[in-house]
């Protein structure tokens, strides 16, 4: 039995690792500090011309603009969950900006990638099958109608931004952003056409996302958790499909009646809702000049089959409520793994409670203290049934002493496995029984290392004290190490059938798992050392109950230990 707990032990540890090999993509090498604009304002250097995209060929004589503005400005849409800011010149989007998500230098989450190289096509860019057509679109400079002074302030009810612009060539294209107050849904609509013939434009998402954690950080087993790098996410046929900026360049395109179709990377997502029958072109982007630091994007473009009609995008973290309620297939864009059946209840559980504490690391001390008393019937049946293994060892060892000498294929040691299990069901004992709950913890480790390094709402929590962020690993190793000094003092407490030579393996499995917790979000190393702590109470609470090991050395009652203190000289003269 106890080589069967060595083996589970050793298999979790193998799954967690391969989970983290296989499952995930490999994490792009740390980059130095992400691109940002000099005191003076000027942006960064732009990246060598083969990396930018197609240029639109010129015109000989731009025809003269009947509906349009005479100078470029901008436009500041807020609401109570995003800051977007749009510029007339080509009605695009240029910066969309998170508020209540900050990045790594303490500025709101701009998801438009800054220091694009000039001539970039960014969010709402419109793309046609007659190059001058989109070059003059994409140029000119938009009547803007919803703003007032620049600037529209969403509160209550939804707005919309429309942009419009006509030439003396008969060329007329219509953009409207209808954006809700208190969500990260935009609702856009485009029409172009060219006296009577009329088009299906491409709508250019750009490069994305901007978020500079996800393009800069990387990470490794060692130095912190891993961040997930913009990438392409669509759901169709039933699945999400996940394309990583390098294999885009191999497989760009893709068709479908998509349920969403995006770009996401590890906390935040840009992708359409509900587009239907839709063709995508993803394609890779690298920011940054030769020989400074190069941030790897993804840029998307989506031609839908009916046009680009009321189509609806989700731009925003990936909370689940919020993906939730816009359309319930959208959670799956947080990558949960295999156990998102186990995170999701357990994430709303957490939730639920830091509601009351108002603190992540402690709501996840008091999960974790529910999920253990939710189990504390099946560890004591287990301690319990691994006691009454330890008091039919010896004759399970006589049982197999009489068949030491039978090779392991003789027929006749079949009958050793007879008698052991007929011996087993004589004293009530079940092997299996001490393995079980180790077995049931496994997955609630894996979906609290799935949920604490993936859920946004953990990005960037604290706990107090040393810890500033559940998400990331602990920074000075604390708790991974108190992880493995309670697991050691658990593995030591435990009832055991095994020789010495196993009980000294089992011994090493703190020190495993100590190693295994330093690149291990904290809010993890702090589930496990609290669930240790519960175990080893559990344990302690369990060995009075059922009395001492046998072979352990009976403890003389107090009075007797008084009056054998007390002997000496005068007492044996006497």
């Amino acid at each position: 039995m106890e080589r069967r707990v060595f083996l589970a032990i050793c298999l979790a540890i193998l799954v967690m690792y391969a989970y983290q090999v296989f499952f995930l993509p490999p994490p792009r090498p740390a980059e130095s500090t992400p691109p940002a604009e000099t005191t003076t304002g000027a942006p960064p250097p732009a990246p060598e011309p083969a990396e930018l995209p197609a240029e639109l060929p010129a015109a000989a004589t731009a025809p003269a603009a009947l509906v349009s503005e005479p100078a470029e400005r901008e436009i500041t849409v807020s609401t109570s969950k995003a800051e977007i800011v749009f510029t007339n010149r080509g009605a695009r989007v240029l910066h969309w900006r998170l508020k209540g998500h900050l990045d790594d230098r303490g500025d709101p989450v701009d998801l438009v990638p800054s220091g694009l190289p000039a001539g970039t096509r960014t969010p709402f860019t419109l793309e046609v099958e007659d190059a001058d057509v989109t070059r003059r679109a994409t140029e000119a400079l938009y009547r803007v109608t919803g703003d007032s002074g620049g600037r529209l302030e969403i509160r209550d009810t939804p707005a919309a931004l429309v942009f419009e612009y006509q030439d003396e060539a008969g060329l007329r294209v219509r953009k409207e952003v209808r954006i809700e107050p208190d969500s990260y849904v935009v609702t856009f609509d485009a029409q172009v056409a060219v006296g009577s013939q009329t088009f299906n434009p491409t709508v250019h998402w750009g490069p994305g996302l901007g978020d500079v954690g996800a393009v800069a950080a990387g990470g490794s087993f060692f130095t912190g958790n891993y961040v997930q790098p913009p990438s392409g996410i669509y759901h169709v046929d039933g699945d999400v499909e996940r394309l990583a900026a390098s294999a885009a360049a191999e497989d760009p395109t893709h068709e479908g009646g998509f349920v969403f179709a995006g770009i996401d990377d590890h906390y935040f997502i840009a992708t359409t809702v509900s587009p239907g029958p839709a063709r995508l072109e993803y394609a890779p982007l690298q920011v940054g000049a030769e020989g400074e630091a190069r941030f790897q994007y993804l840029s998307l473009a989506v031609r839908f089959a009916d046009g680009p009609r009321q189509i609806r995008f989700f731009v925003g973290p990936k909370e689940i409520e919020a993906l939730r309620d816009v359309h319930p297939q959208l959670v799956y864009s947080i990558n949960f793994g295999i156990f998102q059946w186990l995170v999701v209840p357990l994430l709303q559980a957490l939730k639920w409670l830091y509601s009351y504490t108002g603190n992540y690391g402690w709501a996840i001390i008091a999960l974790t203290i529910l999920i253990n008393l939710a189990m504390f019937p099946l560890r004591h049946k287990s301690l319990v049934s691994m006691r009454k293994m330890q008091l039919i060892q010896p004759q399970v060892k006589a049982i197999q002493e009489r068949y030491a000498d039978l090779k392991i294929a003789d027929p006749a040691r079949q009958k050793m496995n007879t008698e052991i299990m007929n011996l087993y069901r004589e004293k009530g004992v079940n092997p299996a029984a001490g393995c079980v709950p180790m077995l049931l913890t496994m997955p609630v480790l894996l979906a609290f290392y799935s949920l604490l390094s993936q859920s946004i709402e953990l990005r960037g929590a604290e706990f107090g004290f040393w810890i500033h962020d559940l998400s990331s690993k602990d920074p000075y190793y604390v708790t991974p190490l108190l992880m493995g000094a309670t697991m050691f003092l658990q593995q030591w407490m435990a009832p055991t059938t095994a020789d010495p030579m196993q009980q000294r393996m089992m011994m090493i499995m703190p020190v495993v798992f100590t190693v295994l917790f330093l690149g291990f979000p904290s809010g993890l190393a702090i589930y496990y050392l609290i669930s240790n702590v519960f175990q080893v109470g559990q344990q302690y609470f369990t060995n009075r109950v059922i009395g001492p090991p046998p072979g352990a050395r009976p403890q003389r009652p107090p009075a007797e230990r008084r009056l054998k203190g007390r002997r000496g000289p005068v007492a044996d003269a006497g």
